[in-house]
């Protein structure tokens, strides 16, 4: 088992926490694999994102192979993520890669004090499916951007919104955008830049405060552009069809289909099963992980459900 960090707390750390599991997102960090993790399904096969991470020891033809194996299954420009969880009893860190068969491995530890944390999302800002860097939201309102060449503190008064996700490019740019709701129920779109950077916030509209989950990284409805789902206070999953106007983001939503109400969170992954359309991660009330896959289908964005595992309860957030 990997030796764990101490418990330490401040700015200039949340900005070093942020910048470890950047590191991971990029593959430039080995991770220490944990047996007492939350259970997967019951599958071995080979994993692209973990022959990625070990491609420098390897040497560059191994990692430009996996590279191009994930590039050939993803149909270039579906984000591939994987998922990270933070441990509600310690505020560590780990990753979850995925298996090569629609699910996730094991586990891997990857740095500690993120219960300093709010909120985080992984990017794609060169559109070619890989991770390569991520926003992060602290617990004192400061919002963090990290990658392969930038660190930077974006700027602090992230409190004033309760929910801040990315989705993906909404404004037709040229990297991740940022939605963030404020405890008036307004949503509110940050154009972002590849360098970390953002423009001042746009306003999309009021209302929003009926939703007490929103998720979406990358495309579900299969026109190329990044939509996200929410869920209302009665269980009702909706989508909206992004639109690629940052002036109007989205089309008017649609209807998904009522019972959600069963999970406690909602995730948005990118593609886990690697058939080159984004999906949805789902943890029921009884800590078991679902996943939702996507159809490319506006009309009927998932494929029945399937269990990827059970325990995941012992995470306080997901992303």
């Amino acid at each position: 088992m990997a030796k764990l960090p101490g418990r330490k707390r401040g700015r200039a750390l949340s900005r070093l926490a942020v910048a470890a599991v950047a590191a991971a997102l990029v593959g430039t960090s080995a991770s220490a694999a944990v047996a007492d993790a939350p259970v997967p399904a019951p599958m071995k096969n080979l994993d692209m994102n973990k022959l990625a991470q070990a491609a420098p020891k390897a040497g560059a033809g191994a990692h430009a192979k996996a590279r191009a194996t994930v590039r050939a299954r993803t149909q270039s420009a579906t984000p591939v993520f994987g998922m990270f969880g933070v441990e509600r009893s310690s505020g560590f860190l780990y990753q979850y890669v995925l298996d090569g068969r629609g699910g996730f491995d094991e586990r891997t530890f990857v740095t500690g004090n993120w219960d300093l944390f709010k909120a985080a999302a992984p990017v794609d800002n060169d559109d070619n499916g890989d991770r390569d860097g991520m926003w992060a939201w602290d617990n004192a309102g400061n919002l963090y951007f990290n990658s392969a060449t930038e660190s930077r503190t974006v700027g602090g008064g992230w409190n004033m919104y309760d929910k801040v996700l990315s989705p993906g490019n909404l404004g037709g740019g040229g990297a991740y955008d940022i939605l963030a709701r404020d405890k008036s129920g307004v949503l509110w779109l940050y154009l972002g830049y590849n360098n970390g950077k953002v423009d001042p916030r746009v306003k999309i509209g009021a209302g929003w405060g009926g939703y007490t989950q929103i998720a979406g990284a990358g495309d579900l409805t299969g026109d190329g552009k990044a939509d996200i789902v929410a869920r209302d206070g009665s269980g009702v999953l909706w989508l909206y069809k992004g639109t690629g106007n940052y002036k109007a983001p989205f089309s008017p939503r649609v209807k998904v289909g009522a019972g959600w109400n069963g999970y406690n969170a909602l995730v948005g992954t990118g593609d886990v099963d690697l058939d080159g359309r984004a999906d949805l991660v789902a943890r029921g009330n009884d800590g078991k992980l679902w996943l939702y896959k996507g159809t490319g289908n506006a009309s009927a964005p998932f494929a029945p459900r399937k269990q990827l595992g059970f325990g995941y309860n012992i995470y306080s957030w997901m992303f």
